[in-house]
């Protein structure tokens, strides 16, 4: 009840614009109250079946009398409702207080209206177990985290201990738990478990609540925390919203906080003296115990997390997809002016219109795909040879032969400049691939160790590299790191003769 009673004119103005579909909030502040003040009055009105507009020739104090009516005689004592039930029905779906305060009131027409409805299911709420102050809806949300405690995995060959991972995913409405052991907390299991606990579950909640994990949200600002890539896009494939707990907010994670402890005692603490040899062994262990928690009744409730699950979370999940989410990494490449981008050692081809433009990559276990602007521009199986070009021939300009011959001689007199070893490596390097431009980073990257050591220690080492029949990059850059061309040389060697190229036209064509 608000500690003053307001003037009959504001309470009016209240029911009014709430008529309008203004919110607590708004009301609160165009008639200078609290939100809720606003929340208080717009109950007590609708507990005398009162809305707007008011029925003429109503007076303010017959509203004030219908507001707040006499308290009933003492001794007169006033039904309670069955509290326990209230919080197990607030769990099903579309379930309100508002909706239950009018079947109780149904039921017994002289009990407790319903802002004093509200308040004694708060009070009792306070004085109940924690977990029953978060009311959570059915199939809404789903907590993940891991557990501090890991476990250990014996190698059986090696005798190596390894500690496993413990991840845990908990509905908010049934309580029931899905848990396994993956080895690490890298990117890959976290989508992984995620996976397996949708499948666990046999449905896709709205919600899934994660922990501020590095590897589902790539920095944890307290109001907007920027999700990785890959856990979005695991997101949209199941249509769930990422909504991570906030920073120094334990409430909002208190449920499967809570749960962790529950699967370290229940499920965790009775494996401890047992030897497991490997993860499937340890995962089959805390499956069993598992069930064994999902089937114990809870202390204060005459069910189990198996069968709430069943009655409120199971119906209101939606359906899985029909095939489950592929594992894939983000990240960010810039295209080369041979139209390639580098991914893991391995070279990829892109419209060439996209040279110097930043891309998007995406790579599964099986293929590279590139996005520009959000849309996909390419797409190559994906290669673990180090070195290996995958080049689409559409990717290439239309006047490709001009620019094939163009290309390659400007290399090669820019590399003539310095001297004709460094023209010569240049040249080799390009033979070497079906098409120059796949050599054309490596040529740049050989011509711009000309700013870091020098033209003369450069003509040196390509000589150098030539000599010993070292031709690329790696081997020159080496070379000069290491300082192998101050040594001497023979004479023989500083002279080796230009090889025939059509590109190579002697110093003095330079001249």
């Amino acid at each position: 009840m608000p500690q003053e009673r307001l003037s009959m004119r504001k309470v009016r103005e209240i029911l009014r614009l709430r008529a309008q579909g203004l919110s607590h909030r708004a009301i609160g502040a165009s008639c200078g109250l609290g939100a809720g003040t606003v929340c208080d009055y717009l109950g007590r009105l609708r507990s005398a079946g009162l809305s707007w507009p008011l029925p003429d020739g109503l007076t303010d104090d017959e509203l004030d009398r219908r507001l707040f009516p006499p308290s009933p005689p003492s001794g007169t004592a006033r039904p309670l409702p069955d509290w326990n039930r209230v919080t197990h029905e607030l769990r099903r779906k579309g379930v309100t207080l508002l909706l239950l305060w009018e079947e109780y009131h149904a039921q017994h027409p002289t009990g407790y209206g319903y802002s004093r409805y509200c308040d004694l299911y708060r009070e009792f709420t306070s004085a109940s177990d924690p977990r029953m102050r978060q009311v959570h809806k059915a199939g809404e949300k789903l907590f993940v985290d891991y557990a501090g405690q890991t476990m250990p995995v014996v190698d059986p060959s090696t005798g190596e201990i390894r500690q496993a991972q413990i991840f845990v995913a908990t509905l908010g409405a049934s309580d029931h738990t899905f848990t396994e052991a993956t080895w690490s907390q890298t990117l890959e299991d976290w989508i992984g478990s995620h996976v397996r606990a949708f499948e666990y579950f046999g449905g896709v909640p709205q919600i899934v609540v994660p922990d501020n994990l590095k590897s589902g949200v790539k920095s944890a600002c307290y109001y907007e925390p920027d999700l990785n890539p890959t856990y979005l896009e695991m997101a949209q494939h199941y249509g769930v919203a990422i909504i991570p707990a906030r920073v120094r907010k334990p409430r909002d994670k208190a449920k499967v906080e809570n749960h962790v402890l529950a699967i370290e005692r229940r499920v965790l603490a009775p494996l401890r003296d047992r030897r497991f040899l490997s993860l499937a062994e340890l995962n089959d262990a805390i499956a069993e115990r598992l069930q064994q928690l999902s089937d114990r009744p809870f202390q204060k409730m005459p069910t189990t997390r198996r069968q709430l699950f069943e009655q409120i979370d199971a119906p209101a999940l939606r359906p899985l997809p029909d095939d489950p989410y592929v594992f894939a990494r983000w990240t960010k490449a810039r295209v080369s002016i041979d139209y390639h981008i580098a991914v893991e050692q391995a070279y990829y081809s892109v419209p060439y219109t996209l040279i110097k433009k930043q891309v998007d990559v995406r790579i599964t276990a099986r293929i590279v795909e590139v996005l520009h602007d959000g849309k996909r521009v390419a797409s190559h199986p994906r290669s673990f040879r180090a070195g290996n070009y995958s080049t689409v021939a559409e990717h290439m300009p239309k006047a490709h032969q001009a620019y094939v011959q163009w290309e390659p001689h400007r290399l090669i007199r820019w590399a003539a400049q310095t001297g004709p070893f460094t023209a010569n490596l240049v040249a080799q390097i390009l033979e070497r691939f079906v098409h120059p431009q796949q050599g054309y980073r490596a040529c740049l990257g050989l011509i711009r160790l000309d700013k870091a050591y020098g033209p003369q220690r450069l003509e040196a080492a390509c000589a150098k590299a030539l000599a010993a029949g070292a031709i690329s990059y790696r081997s020159v850059h080496s070379i000069l790191r290491n300082k192998i061309d101050t040594l001497p040389q023979d004479e023989e060697q500083m002279t080796l003769p230009l090889p025939e190229h059509p590109n190579i036209r002697g110093a003095n064509y330079y001249a």
